[in-house]
């Protein structure tokens, strides 16, 4: 059997944080969130990372994330995310800079991978609980279509306390498997301890344990053919809106419906990890220190 593949999304520069936080330093041995990653990645049995960046900041990305870094465990590879990347017969419209989105970021790397795969976000600690989840429901699809899986979280436990948020706020049946995903825009939690989002004007409570998609997808490789089409789709439509993006949910979300795929809900009550804004960098250094402590972690990853 095929040892299943990470795809890493790097390619943002995390503008509200003011730096490549996929870089910074948060460990111990100044380890990223990255090498986290990997790290329960590798333990949890994938064989394959793929790192989406930009060539604005490869050569620095490149000569800290690499297999040497890695300890040649794991394969690595690296996959470009920019505007012009796009399919045949569409060009990018003139003063467009934004990028293209999430489904973009996936689909410039399918012809790097060929097997079950995860995605991540670079700046996202997701911990060692989640990938090894996502690692067993991977192994369970080799060789199946259409059937996918995901790690949602309960909302609180992926709040920041300096700033509103935006979730994916899942709607799972009786089975386990994904009804819908809607984007909630400005959640945060009140002084009362209500959690609410206030997108759209609205002033609306959501459920502390509401299960949120934190962008941990499990896919088989059928999932980029779907996800060009849709790309496809998405240009002939809002190419020409300058700020308009592609996400993953929305195609997620339109082959559930179409009856196309069917996706499993892993639910994870482990503490999610984030720097949405630097005031969050602290918190996420203290809870890594308090897990090495505990002995979860090395006090340095790669020896």
């Amino acid at each position: 059997m095929n040892k299943p593949a990470l795809l890493v999304l790097a390619a943002g520069m995390g503008s509200r944080y003011g730096s490549l936080k996929q870089m910074d330093g948060v460990g111990p041995a100044n380890e990223a969130i990255i090498d986290y990653s990997v790290y329960d990645a590798l333990r949890a049995g994938f064989g394959k990372v793929v790192f989406v960046i930009r060539h604005s900041f490869a050569e620095e990305f490149r000569s800290l994330f690499n297999a040497e870094r890695f300890g040649g465990r794991i394969e690595v590879e690296y996959a470009y995310q920019e505007l012009e990347c796009l399919p045949e017969g569409f060009s990018v419209p003139e003063g467009r800079v934004k990028p293209w989105g999430t489904n973009h970021a996936v689909l410039v790397a399918a012809d790097r991978i060929d097997t079950p795969f995860a995605v991540v976000n670079a700046d996202d600690f997701y911990g060692a609980e989640a990938f090894g989840t996502m690692a067993e429901c991977l192994r369970s699809l080799e060789g199946e279509q259409g059937r996918y899986c995901m790690v949602a979280y309960d909302l609180e436990r992926t709040l920041s306390e300096h700033g509103t948020v935006s979730r994916g706020v899942c709607t799972v049946d009786a089975a386990g498997e994904l009804t819908q995903m809607v984007e909630r825009t400005q959640i945060e939690r009140m002084p009362g301890g209500r959690i609410v989002y206030h997108d759209g004007g609205a002033d609306e409570e959501l459920a502390p344990d509401t299960p949120v998609s934190m962008n941990l997808f499990g896919f088989t490789p059928d999932y980029f053919r779907h996800s060009a089409e849709f790309f496809r789709d998405f240009l002939r439509s809002s190419g020409s809106d300058l700020r308009a993006e592609c996400y993953m949910p929305a195609v997620v979300n339109s082959l559930i419906h179409d009856g196309t795929a069917r996706l499993r809900v892993l639910r994870s009550g482990a503490q999610w990890y984030g720097v949405t804004y630097r005031e969050d960098r602290p918190l996420l250094v203290e809870a890594i220190r308090r897990m090495v402590a505990e002995g979860r972690y090395p006090e340095r990853l790669w020896n």
